[in-house]
């Protein structure tokens, strides 16, 4: 036995969310689709309430644009929304490591993702790697002890950050080795390595995602 206990995961609201923001920002869901709320719902097998909180978030975030008969009008973005969703992730994400330093804060169930996450991946297991991807962020959202950080980085929450060309074991990959690197200067209470880790962390994701904006 591992010890391990079952990872956390955001709210479905913020999975929601998660999961269309992502699916825009791929080109997967382009600018003047329409989204329905109820077929949105049905597609992702959740309820209709959080497709219509997602929805909401979505729309202040400035993706969509929600209209009166329950769709919204996909606004899509470009080059600069997306430096400006990660420059914002990035100062956010990296003051939340600085905090848990600073509080010394339980690191036990960041540590339990970032171990199940290992094991995962040692048996070849990458398509498992979103969940504790996102149990591992959430968890140090957590430990900072700021609701107000931790309800902001759940509203902008975009799952993996994949490249054009980047199959899901590479991205893992190279994740999971910045997820310990991360982790290891938050063990050590070193909050300015931690945070400077994460900046990098996420600055690596927007390059990432930025290669399917090259023309």
């Amino acid at each position: 036995m591992l010890g391990l206990k079952p990872i956390t995961l955001l709210p479905a609201r913020e999975r929601v969310a998660a999961a269309l923001r992502k699916a825009i920002i791929a080109k997967q869901i382009k600018a003047g689709e329409v989204l329905a709320l109820e077929n949105t719902a049905r597609e992702l097998e959740v309820s209709v309430t959080p497709v219509r909180e997602a929805f909401q978030i979505l729309a202040r975030d400035g993706l969509i644009e929600l209209k009166q008969n329950k769709t919204a009008l996909v606004l899509g973005v470009n080059e600069k929304t997306i430096r400006n969703h990660y420059q914002v992730r990035a100062a956010l994400e990296s003051m939340a490591c600085l905090l848990c330093c600073r509080n010394g804060a339980d690191l036990s169930a960041v540590e339990n993702s970032l171990i199940s996450a290992r094991n995962a991946l040692a048996g070849n297991d990458s398509s498992s790697y979103s969940n504790y991807n996102q149990s591992f962020h959430y968890e140090i959202w957590k430990a900072s002890d700021n609701e107000k950080l931790i309800n902001m980085l759940s509203e902008l929450w975009n799952g993996l950050s994949m490249g054009l060309k980047t199959t899901e074991a590479e991205y893992a990959k190279v994740s999971q080795e910045e997820h310990e690197r991360i982790f290891a200067a938050m063990a050590a209470a070193d909050g300015e390595k931690a945070g400077r880790e994460m900046f990098c962390h996420i600055e690596r994701s927007m390059k990432d995602v930025l290669t399917r904006y090259q023309e």
